[in-house]
């Protein structure tokens, strides 16, 4: 009631702002705060020759507030007690000095604080006036207004220390920390009214404590029950039975952790030597499947195609780049023509030797090199191989002949292999020069009495259908060397597959 009705006098009263004072903020809600009427006490304060040592100690800022002005919105009050010792700080010795002079405590003291209707200056910093330089020491007649900030920021600290809060505090948030100190003092009360009703009642009880002989023999004075004393042997019992099979699991436990870690253990090298046979698997399963890649390539290559290429080189037909025939104008040499038989005569009889004895071999080519010979159904055997007399060459021309006829035998050979393997005629092989003889297509192959052009335009169609023959072979077998394993006859694969590589017609020309 009393802070109320203070409140209501100073609620109608205006007092002129200090203009020397700085800007405050509440430390609860922030407002901003100005202090007024502060320097008439603190020139009186500090002209006062008994309280020139006592700047830093406890001082009456109330009393002096209020003789000289009048409060506007907010005041600090502090209670009546004496001021607490100063924490630390060069004024000990006058706030010791100042406590323990007599009639030092502070009655109903507080501190004027204005409500600043500025929200602009807020900032809680002190607004350094115009007297003060720039390190914030300030000027020798500015010193009524120094006292006037020591004044309240010894006062500030007096009332922040006696009330556990930081001040200063507009009159709103005064009013509920009083509140809520008032209920705290009630709570305490409380708690010391009940401590002190619990000690006179235990002051007044008798206190009769056994010692521990004593307890002994108490004990022993009651009567033990026989069913309780079976009951205590039996729960002994079973305590011991307890504890020897809670001895025999912790063992069983300790067993089962080193199986575990011993596990555990082996279980990471097995998994180590897994991934490393896995990667060495993987490696070699990499290996296999090049190797195999390869060995598909190696199977659709057959070695009589890059042994025996044949081709054609402007009116002269070629195999291995060796010239077949002359003419005229471009007198090839012996030694180049018997090179390009010699060539063709082991083709022709490799092809031969690979499906006998299904192929009635009649006419053996007997392939030597440059020199080869050809035998026919009589044994007789004729040479395949010049320089020969141009008018007079019968058994060259004779070797040449059976050359075209065993060439002809092998065609007819390969057509029978297709319709057995169910081929329609019209794929069936088919040589693209019809052999009649000695004749391929109108031109005589001999050499005696005819002339060059025609004699070089027959072998080269006997090299082309000798080239398709090649084609047929390498397409329905799958032809090994000689030096390597042969296959026996029972297990040389069915021909006749579909002719793949006939598509490609040799040039005609």
């Amino acid at each position: 009631m009393k802070k109320d009705a203070m409140a209501d006098r100073t609620r109608n009263r205006s007092f002129p702002v200090d203009p020397n004072v700085p800007r405050w903020v509440c430390q609860n809600c922030r407002n901003p705060l100005c202090i007024v009427g502060v320097d008439s006490y603190a020139d009186k304060f500090f002209s006062d020759a008994s309280r020139s040592g006592m700047q830093g100690s406890s001082i009456h800022v109330a009393s002096s507030v209020l003789s000289t002005t009048r409060m506007d919105n907010s005041y600090v009050v502090l209670p009546k007690q004496k001021p607490p010792r100063p924490r630390s700080g060069g004024n000990s010795q006058g706030d010791a000095a100042a406590a323990l002079q007599p009639g030092k405590a502070m009655e109903e003291s507080f501190v004027v604080v204005y409500k600043s209707e500025s929200a602009s200056d807020g900032s809680g910093s002190h607004v350094a006036p115009g007297g003060s330089d720039h390190s914030g020491h300030l000027q020798p007649h500015n010193s009524g207004f120094n006292s006037t900030i020591t004044v309240l920021t010894r006062a500030f600290e007096i009332a922040t220390t006696q009330t556990q809060v930081e001040q200063p505090l507009c009159l709103d948030c005064m009013r509920v920390l009083s509140d809520k100190l008032d209920k705290e003092v009630e709570d305490v009360n409380r708690d010391i009214e009940a401590y002190e009703a619990c000690l006179k009642r235990l002051e007044g009880e008798a206190r009769d404590v056994l010692s521990e002989a004593d307890f002994l023999k108490e004990k022993l004075k009651l009567p033990i029950l026989p069913h309780a004393q079976a009951a205590i042997e039996e729960s002994e019992k079973q305590n011991a039975e307890v504890k020897a099979e809670l001895r025999e699991l912790e063992l069983k436990s300790s067993r089962f952790k080193e199986l575990e870690e011993r596990y555990w253990h082996e279980f990471n090298n097995f998994q180590f030597q897994l991934t490393s046979y896995q990667e060495e698997r993987d490696a070699i399963l990499a290996k296999i499947e090049v190797s195999q890649a390869h060995l598909e390539l190696l199977k659709k290559t057959n070695v009589l195609n890059d042994a025996f290429p044949i081709s054609h080189d402007g009116e002269f037909g070629t195999i291995n780049n060796f010239r077949l025939g002359r003419l005229p104008k471009i007198p090839v040499e012996w030694d180049e023509i018997n090179a390009a038989w010699g060539q063709a005569c082991l083709l022709l009889h490799t092809m031969c030797q690979y499906f006998r004895p299904k192929f009635q071999y009649r006419i053996k080519i007997i392939p030597m090199g440059s020199y080869p010979r050809i035998t026919d159904s009589n044994n007789s055997t004729y040479e395949l191989f010049g320089p020969v007399n141009l008018f007079w060459s019968t058994r060259y021309d004779k070797a040449m002949t059976l050359f075209l006829a065993c060439l002809k035998d092998f065609a007819e050979f390969a057509k029978s292999k297709d319709q057995e393997n169910n081929i329609p005629p019209e794929k069936c092989f088919k040589l693209p020069y019809k052999i009649d003889n000695d004749k391929v297509e109108s031109y005589s192959i001999t050499q005696s009495f005819n002339k060059q052009e025609n004699w070089t335009k027959a072998l080269k169609y006997t090299l082309c259908n000798l080239k398709w023959a090649l084609y047929w072979f390498v397409g329905n077998t799958n032809f090994q060397p000689l030096s390597a394993i042969v296959p026996s006859h029972s297990e040389v694969p069915a021909v006749g597959s579909l002719y793949t590589k006939r598509g490609t017609e040799p040039n005609k020309s």
